[in-house]
């Protein structure tokens, strides 16, 4: 697969740390832009921000409409059947985009991979595929196919946030993540909101707060 270029969103003082953050099923690099005022991060430790864009791909679930996708969604449930390939295929690619931080001096410490939906499957995937000391993984309204290989050396920091509304992906399969990270280690920080398949004003400030205890402290 061919993946677009990403979308950069860089800080006036030069990056002390990144955050690389996936859209879900059909968006683009631009959907979570806005929300980067949102989170209010102090000035004094200068971010940069990465939106990856998605391969157009067929997507069976859609009756192979072709749309950005990180991997094939194969049917309404999305548990019984995994694209395993497409999902280790883009998860691979975020670590090159990682390794690409990493060579314009950003240390791995101070790097957060973050996904809405399928991004949240990717970014976790990537983030248990790899030793290097990343910051942390935010999976929004997300899962983890337990088809997915986990058997990651390092125990990670994760935010985790899902909906208690979710008709797209269930709160069952989130919390089965939880419990599957949980039990191999993981530091999940775990929070619900009474919302659909979406992102609410209480996620953004939770997501702030998660920010500033595992990247903003972090030293340059």
């Amino acid at each position: 697969m061919d993946y677009p270029p990403s979308l950069e969103i860089n800080p006036e003082a030069p990056a002390g740390g990144t955050v690389i953050w996936l859209h879900g099923l059909g968006a683009d690099g631009n959907d979570f832009v806005p929300i980067i005022p949102e989170l209010h991060l102090p000035a004094d430790r200068p971010l940069r921000f990465v939106f990856p864009n998605a391969p157009s791909i067929p997507v069976t679930v859609n009756s192979g409409y072709v749309m950005p996708a990180w991997y094939d969604i194969y049917a309404m449930d999305l548990l019984a059947k995994i694209d395993v390939k497409g999902i280790l295929h883009s998860a691979d690619y975020l670590l090159k985009l990682v390794d690409q931080e990493i060579a314009r001096g950003i240390a791995p410490e101070n790097i957060v991979l973050a996904g809405f939906s399928q991004g949240g499957v990717i970014a976790l995937t990537a983030a248990l595929r790899t030793d290097l000391p990343l910051a942390g993984v935010m999976a929004l309204s997300s899962y983890l196919p337990r088809t997915v290989p986990v058997e990651s050396p390092v125990e990670r920091r994760i935010f985790q946030a899902h909906g208690h509304l979710d008709d797209v992906v269930p709160w069952q399969a989130a919390a089965d993540a939880r419990r599957r990270l949980e039990d191999r280690g993981h530091e999940v920080s775990w929070h619900e909101y009474d919302m659909a398949h979406a992102v609410c004003a209480e996620e953004i400030e939770d997501i702030r707060e998660w920010l500033l205890q595992v990247l903003v402290g972090n030293s340059s």
